[in-house]
This record gives C-alpha cells, structure tokens and sequence, in this order.
C-alpha cells in the first residue's frame, strides 16, 4: 500500500512539473510572439491614423477611434505605385524563373553525375559563398556598366540568376534519393533529363517550392542592386518607390502615409508566408538533412 502511494506522489509531482514546465514554454512563445508582431501591429495602425491625429500625438497611442483609408490614397497618388508593383513582379517572376532554369541543371550533375574534377569544382563553388556580397556588387555593377545595361530589366534580372546556396541546399535533397532508381532509370534507356524532370524534380517538389518562395522574398525585398543599377524612375521597384515616396512624394513627416505604402508592399509577401509555411518548413528540414 505504501508503495503504491510513493508511486501515486511520484506521478503527481511529475505531472506538475510537466505543467510547470509547459506553461513556462508558452509563457516565452507568447512574449517572443509579441515582441515579433507588435511592430507590424504599429505599422498598420499608423497607416490608418490621419495625419493630424498622428501630429498631435504627445504619447503615441496603441489604438485609434477613428481609422482612415486615406493614407492607402495617398501612397497610389504621391507616386507611380502600382508601376512600381508591376517593375517587381516582371523582375522577380523573370529572376526566380531563369534561376530554376539554372540551378536544377547544376544541382543534378553534382548530385548523380560523374565527371572528372567534380569534388574539386563543387568545393571550389561552395568557396564562393565566402567572398563579401560587396565585392560581387562591384564588380556587377562594373561589368553590366560596360555592357550598357543600366537602366534595363535585363541589367536588374542577369546579376541574380544563380545562387550557391541554393544550388547546395537542392543538391542535398537530390542526393537522398536512392541511387538504385537511377540506375534502374539507366537500365530501361531513361535519359538523365527524362529522369530530373519525371523522377527527382517531383520526388523534390517541397524542396523546389522552398526554394521559389525564398527567392520571391529575396527578389521583392531587393533594394542595393536595383537601387545601383537604375536612376530611371521608369525601373524602379517596390523597395526603390519608398525611397522615392520619402524623398519626392509626401514628404518625410508624413509618417502615417508612408506606413500605408509600406503596409501596401509587405502585404503580398506575408500572404505568400501564410499560405506556404508548411511546405517552407518541409523543404529546409528536408534539404537540411541526409540519411
């Protein structure tokens, strides 16, 4: 009897210390959600503040009682906002495509092609990663400088059409098929591109959409390269056409505005985020392990 009751405390004292545990977990998720989203929270309710209830605000407050749309007005109106959506997803549908184009090809032959020298070129790629992104910037901008590409979408999209890591990353994923389907797709007279395109490319296919969204983000979130590439207002993107609301639109103390612009543009992405978290997660995990 007295060991059943020891056992009894036991399991209580367990399963309290399970509860403690637990609700300390939820306690940080919980701040670090907040710390997370409360930026984005004061984003959008500063875009819906007028202007004069923004200015007349000694203690900013952290709600208002009489939102407005006229911001999102002003963000289309001040400057060619919806051109500059449109620059961007030209540049980052053509980037994102010509790089698919390019690093499936290159990942397979690294992953299940034989060739001599393979080791030592793969090593001498994955090198590349280390050299400082200002020094690639230089020397891009030199070279589509003398090409007389400045002010072109093809200037904006060449410099951004491959990428190591992500050459790696699908390397990684396309090597933990099994080598028996290639050597069966062999034996039946399957080409290797037959075989990439029927067999890994689909097999991959959380990896392939991981990679996409990524390179979306990237390409809709850009702002050194174009910013160096074009002058022309006519080029610009989403990340240059804040600047340009800043500098030549409404002015730098019209903060509720810019925040709507600024709403405008993010929004797309975190949509995309939403909708696609899970494959995301499935492809990184998937390309981040071997085995």
């Amino acid at each position: 009897m007295e060991a059943k009751l020891d056992y009894d405390v036991i399991e209580r004292r367990a399963a309290l210390r399970k509860r403690v545990f637990r609700t300390v977990d939820y306690f940080f998720l919980v701040l670090w959600a907040v710390m997370v989203l409360f930026p984005f929270y004061w984003m959008i309710l500063t875009s819906v503040k007028s202007y004069s209830s923004y200015n007349s605000e000694y203690i900013p407050t952290f709600f208002t009682l009489a939102p407005t749309l006229e911001n999102y007005r002003e963000a289309f109106s001040a400057v060619p906002l919806a051109r500059y959506f449109l620059n961007t997803l030209i540049f980052t549908v053509a980037t994102t495509g010509l790089m698919m184009v390019v690093i499936v090809p290159a990942a397979f032959a690294f992953a299940r092609l034989e060739f001599r020298g393979k080791q030592l070129a793969f090593t001498f790629f994955l090198s590349l990663m280390m050299i400082p992104g200002e020094l690639v910037v230089i020397t891009n901008f030199v070279t589509i400088t003398n090409l007389h590409l400045r002010n072109t979408f093809t200037g904006l999209i060449l410099p951004s059409v491959t990428s190591v890591f992500y050459i790696y990353l699908l390397k990684e994923n396309f090597e933990q098929i099994p080598d028996e389907l290639y050597r069966a797709a062999q034996v039946d007279g399957t080409s290797d591109f037959k075989y990439l395109t029927h067999v890994m490319m689909p097999i991959s296919k959380p990896t392939l959409v991981t990679i996409v969204i990524l390179k979306v983000i990237e390409c809709w979130n850009s702002y050194i390269w174009p910013r160096l590439i074009t002058d022309d207002p006519a080029y610009f993107l989403v990340s240059n056409g804040i600047q340009e609301i800043r500098e030549n639109g409404f002015g730098r103390e019209n903060i509720p505005a810019m925040m709507a612009a600024v709403v405008v543009i993010s929004a797309p992405l975190i949509v995309l985020f939403l909708i696609f978290r899970k494959k995301i997660m499935a492809g990184v995990s998937r390309g981040g392990t071997k085995g």
